[in-house]
């Protein structure tokens, strides 16, 4: 994957897309493997907002089941079994433990009749070849079981505990990009640090964008036959470039926020009740709390989610000390014997999603429940197309949707859609536990098994490509075989095919490094120097970067990741 600007100015592309997130990606595959000339552009680094900043999960919508919304239900577990499928190196099962109060909607009379719904409507969600992607039955536990695995949970009403699967996915991040690789294999021009600055229009039709190389500051023109808008919190900055016209999307914003800390269970994610009182005015039953979700995360927990109204520029969020604190004060009050202070916390996701509206009585915000492929031919504006996506899990079948539609808009009939069944780059993998094992013996002498592990949970099928980028600097620097040599060999390859230009890339973006904390100093200073040498960076370059990685999440108190 390389990033060519050269071809966003010579052609003119079928489509053209704006954000390089989940959703962005997820439709730059669609579209090229239903034979479209693709091209996609991402003011920042791929992935480095809102989808950068999830809770990690991939949900089957058992939640759900409190509004009977069955449709997508079936829609998220349908997702989540193509996930498992088309990227099983970082797609894995993962269980779910709610302990259960009482004898109401939180007892565990209720919670066993809602797994059993569950195992029904996902009647077929292990239909796939590999048994370490099968998704068990739901059960339940006992108060004594529930408390074994939960130390100090409270036990006033403790009826017992409610377990069921769901899945993770190990690096949300490489997630995307392995769609964009994939996309780019398949022909698409993918740029990023490549902003759109205006639309280019004949008469009222969208025909590309103007962009701005940030790195170099050069302007040039992007064509295309359609754009697609999947700018998530920039959406209304995007379309802000259409003055004069009435359009009817508008996205209000809401922040979210998830916690890295100290670990507080070891195998199972944990989904406890807030005592906050919440409303979900769409419920057809109401718990009158929001859910807190614990999940064990690189040896830690990842935890969340706290939702605040934004009504600000996205590029200013902010997560403050005070958002931090009130997550912990949450998580305190529901599992006190968590404790959790400030200083346990290593790292802070803060990200924008899109809400409806803020409750009246709680002035919390409502979040969008439903995506929106909305077409502005509409409001008279042909070629252009916005995407509101509200759910990580499911937008490879919001793109699916979107290319129907696209094809549709211009009188065709759309070619068949294959991307549930293909899979993606690294995906190549029948039964990742063989796999895994294969990986494992043929470890080359000097490596320990947990770099191995790490290798394919993220790079899957294509791990060999970083053994033959840690061979050549051997071969070439008499360099020994060790962790600090296959680091250097995954930042090379990430500055040479990965398109990382800046040290953060790589730190929080192509590897697990950053996942769940900044490195330690000489870790940076070695990625750095690595990266000078690939890039050309001087001395003070590379402190500028080293310094910038700092700041992402500096004593976690005043930034945004």
């Amino acid at each position: 994957m390389k990033r060519n600007l050269l071809n966003l100015t010579r052609n003119t592309y079928d489509l053209l897309i704006i954000g390089g997130g989940i959703y962005g990606a997820c439709i730059a595959w669609e579209a090229s493997l239903r034979g479209l000339s693709v091209a996609l552009v991402e003011k920042g680094d791929f992935a480095s907002a809102t989808s950068a900043n999830s809770l990690k999960t991939i949900h089957g919508g058992l939640r759900y089941l409190q509004n009977a919304d069955f449709r997508r239900m079936r829609e998220s577990i349908r997702e989540r079994r193509t996930l498992l499928r088309i990227a099983p190196h970082l797609i894995h099962p993962l269980p779910v433990l709610i302990p259960t109060y009482g004898h109401g909607m939180k007892g565990k009379e209720a919670l066993s009749l809602a797994l059993a719904v569950n195992d029904m409507i996902s009647c077929d969600r292990n239909q796939l070849a590999d048994p370490q992607k099968h998704i068990p039955n739901g059960r339940v536990i006992s108060a004594q079981d529930c408390q074994k695995l939960l130390p100090g949970i409270p036990d006033q009403g403790l009826t017992g505990g409610a377990l069921f699967y769901d899945a993770q996915v190990y690096n949300s991040e490489r997630l995307p990009l392995s769609f964009l690789q994939s996309a780019a294999q398949a022909g698409a021009d993918v740029a990023n640090y490549v902003e759109g600055i205006g639309f280019l229009k004949q008469g009222n039709r969208i025909t590309g964008i103007k962009a701005k190389d940030t790195l170099t500051g050069d302007h040039f023109d992007i064509r295309a036959k359609t754009v697609i808008n999947t700018s998530g919190p920039w959406m209304n900055q995007v379309l802000g470039w259409l003055q004069g016209h009435s359009l009817s999307v508008k996205v209000p914003l809401a922040k979210a926020v998830n916690l890295v800390t100290r670990p507080l269970f070891q195998t199972y994610a944990v989904g406890i009740s807030s005592t906050n009182s919440y409303r979900d005015p769409d419920a057809i039953v109401n718990k009158g709390s929001r859910f807190l979700f614990i999940a064990p995360w690189r040896g830690k927990s990842i935890i969340g989610t706290s939702y605040t109204v934004w009504d600000e520029k996205p590029d200013d969020l902010q997560v403050t000390t005070a958002d931090i604190q009130d997550l912990l004060d949450q998580i305190n009050q529901a599992y006190p014997p968590a404790n959790l202070k400030p200083e346990d916390v290593d790292f802070v996701h803060g990200g924008l999603l899109p809400r409806t509206g803020v409750d009246s009585h709680t002035g919390e915000p409502l979040l969008e429940k439903q995506y929106h492929i909305h077409d502005h031919a509409r409001e008279g504006l042909p070629g252009l197309l916005s995407i509101i996506g509200v759910k990580y899990t499911t937008a490879r079948d919001v793109a699916e949707k979107a290319i129907d539609q696209l094809f549709t808009s211009w009188g065709q009939k759309p070619p068949k859609s294959v991307s549930n069944i293909t899979p993606i780059y690294g995906g190549e993998i029948e039964r990742f536990d063989t796999f895994l094992q294969t990986a494992l013996t043929n470890s080359p002498d000097g490596l320990t098994e947990e770099t191995m592990r790490r290798l394919v949970y993220n790079y899957g099928s294509v791990y060999p490509n970083i053994l033959q980028s840690l061979e050549d600097n051997l071969h070439q620097q008499q360099m020994p075989v060790d962790e600090l040599a296959v680091l250097k060999a995954e930042v090379i390859h990430a500055v040479r095919e990965e398109m990382a230009q800046t040290l953060s890339d790589v730190i929080f973006r192509r590897t697990e490094l950053g996942s769940a904390g900044v490195p330690e100093p000489h870790i940076l200073k070695y990625c750095a120097e690595t990266m000078a040498t690939e890039l050309g960076w001087s001395f003070t370059r590379i402190e500028q970067e080293i310094q910038a990685v700092k700041e992402v999440n500096q004593h976690r108190f005043l930034t945004v990741v």
